[in-house]
């Protein structure tokens, strides 16, 4: 951060340009392209991929808002998708049912600590010759059959939003893509529709691009610090693995706990990262309200799933429509998780919940 403030360059700048090539040896991509959000990276994306005005883009019905949001933004319109209810994802089979002549592209998520089935989801992709992008804006470490999220389809994105496992100090994101068209289009939207990767050097760039481009561009500051946690990105990994494995040993008994966090086998080289701990609850606002009268956080992954959204009321959906993704979000909540949380207090949150369960709620 120092060299940032002596240097004077603190946007798209020399660290910016670093950290592009220390994420793509990292993930494997062929093509990293910082911008300043995970949103905007997804909407960034869309539109190099080809995404056209009232193009169908078929999502998960549960997910963050900005997986739906960004589609719109981008100009195309959300056709929402059920998941599965363990691995969270889209399910291959919905999506098979959800496709209509006006779709053109899907958008599967990855959500809390594993990737979708991305072979089953290509394969539907390929019979209806839909343009596949990915939704990875929380699957940094996380790889299916040794291929990274992000890299199964045209791209996929990162968001570094500091509760992310790798986090800035503020917003910033990155698309990933193993394509250099779609990297060259995605580097001159993020800076006003100025072809050309030559960052920092503006009188190199010309502006070329057919499609008006907008201010994505990375702050250098966040880029510094970035690469600085990049260093113990695979000890923090490792760190979450050991707690979410704690977790689970002491909250398998108690009842009132649904369903615990399940890795599903997708074969040899993959690999899951447990960005959060989500279980699913019976009478979970009632634990969430116990839980905060004792000091503990906890945070409700999604409260409303996005085909309710009232913002998305001209989809036509009602409730009942997607009884996985309606589920997930009435029972399921994030406890508190991250690298430096320790043994003490991962038993103190344990312990809150097995005294709600058994009445001891004082």
């Amino acid at each position: 951060m120092n060299e940032v403030f002596d240097n004077g360059k603190f946007s798209h700048g020399h660290q910016v340009a670093a950290l592009e090539k220390e994420l793509a040896e990292f993930t494997g991509a062929r093509h990293v392209i910082g911008v300043n959000s995970g949103t905007d990276a997804l909407v960034l994306l869309l539109r190099a991929c080809g995404l056209r005005p009232g193009d169908g883009v078929l999502v998960p019905a549960y997910s963050f808002a900005a997986t739906a949001t960004s589609v719109v933004l981008a100009g195309g319109r959300p056709q929402f998708v059920d998941i599965d209810p363990v691995s969270y994802a889209m399910d291959p089979a919905a999506l098979a049912a959800a496709v209509t002549p006006d779709s053109r592209f899907v958008m599967p998520a990855h959500l809390f600590h594993q990737m979708a089935d991305m072979a089953a989801l290509n394969a539907v992709a390929a019979r209806h010759g839909l343009v596949l992008v990915e939704d990875s804006a929380e699957a940094i470490g996380m790889r299916q059959r040794g291929v990274h999220a992000g890299l199964h389809g045209a791209g996929g994105v990162l968001s570094f939003f500091p509760s992310k496992t790798l986090g800035a100090l503020g917003d910033a994101g990155a698309v990933l893509t193993d394509d250099p068209g779609t990297a060259e289009l995605v580097s001159g939207l993020r800076h006003h529709g100025r072809l050309g990767r030559t960052l920092g050097d503006f009188s190199a760039i010309s502006t070329r691009s057919a499609l008006p481009g907008v201010n994505s561009k990375m702050d250098d500051v966040q880029a510094a610090v970035l690469r600085a946690k990049l260093t113990v990105l695979d000890d923090g990994i490792r760190r979450r693995a050991e707690l979410a494995a704690a977790y689970g040993e002491r909250l398998r008994e108690i009842p009132g706990i649904r369903r615990l966090p399940e890795v599903v086998d997708r074969g040899p080289g993959s690999a899951a990262v447990f960005y959060v701990y989500l279980v699913e609850a019976e009478r979970r606002d009632e634990l969430v309200r116990h839980l905060a009268l004792h000091g503990i956080g906890t945070e409700v992954y999604y409260p409303t799933p996005l085909h309710l959204q009232p913002c998305f009321a001209g989809s036509g959906h009602s409730p009942g429509d997607f009884p996985n993704a309606e589920a997930a979000s009435r029972y399921a909540v994030a406890l508190p998780f991250h690298p430096d949380l320790s043994e003490q207090q991962l038993d103190r949150v344990c312990e809150a919940i097995r005294a709600f369960y058994s009445g001891r709620t004082q």
